[in-house]
């Protein structure tokens, strides 16, 4: 019987992990929904900033004289990179660092590195890169303010022209089931990212001082959202990846509590047998 109270051991214990997994899929379930729901709220923001930033461009006559349009000759680049904090979130840590160092070898100037996200921070210390700054810890809910110093770091180092580029690399959520890593020009800000916006009527707005000087106030404005749409984007990614590991690790830990219970049941059967074959045979050793 001692292999039977070893395997009713184990069964308890793949229990016990299977309510772990069960509770953590739950938990990350809810999470992913609302940071879906997030996402969604944002889109008309980003939606009528893009319209306005599309009328101001085009009324605007010095958009090249800005310094977030301006381009330079490649000779150095940053790149933001958002990563989880946690693990359990099956592979999307790791496609997302190779698809970043994959960025960093196909980019012909020297990349220094700005992570927000554990993961990806001890991946680039761990290979050598140039990690300049480190926002991990943001909250699961994370605010526009949580954005600010990243935008605020880019943006000076753009303007006082130690980065001639900027890239913004996170996880964008495509359906439950599907997460893929994007790759985004952060700087120089390319009029066409908002140009695709129906812009509205030219008298619909009045722009005081002047479209210009409203044009330059509002590209700081569009340079937090990008970076906040990518932290949205990254933690609905998150929170999906986790649900998704965590469902596959309790139907796991079900198919092994199914298997130990057949094998348990196979031992006392076993057991029970042979008890009943030496009862037999102590009778019959009796009656001769």
């Amino acid at each position: 019987m001692a292999n039977v109270r070893l395997l009713r051991r184990r069964i308890r214990s793949v229990q016990n992990t299977a309510k772990v997994t069960r509770a953590m899929q739950m938990i990350a379930a809810s999470k992913m929904r609302r940071a879906q729901e997030r996402v969604e709220a944002a889109r008309p923001y980003a939606r009528k900033m893009r319209q306005v930033l599309a009328d101001l461009a085009a009324r605007s006559t010095a958009d090249a004289a800005h310094p977030l349009f301006e381009r330079r000759p490649l000779q150095r680049a940053v790149m933001v990179l958002v990563t989880p904090d946690r693990g359990l979130a099956g592979g999307l840590p790791g496609n997302l660092n190779r698809a970043a160092a994959v960025h960093l070898r196909e980019t012909d100037a020297p990349v220094s590195v700005i992570t927000a996200g554990r993961k990806g921070r001890d991946f680039f210390v761990r290979v050598g890169a140039d990690v300049i700054a480190d926002y991990s810890g943001l909250p699961d809910r994370a605010t526009v303010a949580d954005c600010l110093p990243i935008v605020a770091q880019v943006d000076r180092l753009y303007r006082a022209g130690e980065a001639d580029a900027v890239h913004l690399v996170y996880t964008g959520f495509v359906n439950t089931l599907i997460q893929r890593p994007v790759v985004a020009q952060l700087l120089p800000i390319d009029a066409a990212a908002f140009g695709e916006e129906e812009p509205p009527a030219s008298s619909e707005y009045l722009y005081e001082p002047d479209s210009d000087a409203v044009l330059s106030s509002l590209l700081p404005r569009f340079l937090e959202m990008q970076v906040y749409h990518a932290l949205l984007e990254a933690q609905a990614s998150e929170q999906s990846a986790r649900m998704v590991a965590m469902r596959n690790a309790t139907e796991a830990a079900e198919d092994m509590i199914d298997s130990l219970t057949l094998e348990m049941n196979k031992v006392r059967q076993e057991s029970i047998t042979n008890e009943l074959l030496d009862l037999v045979g102590g009778v019959a050793a009796l009656e001769a």
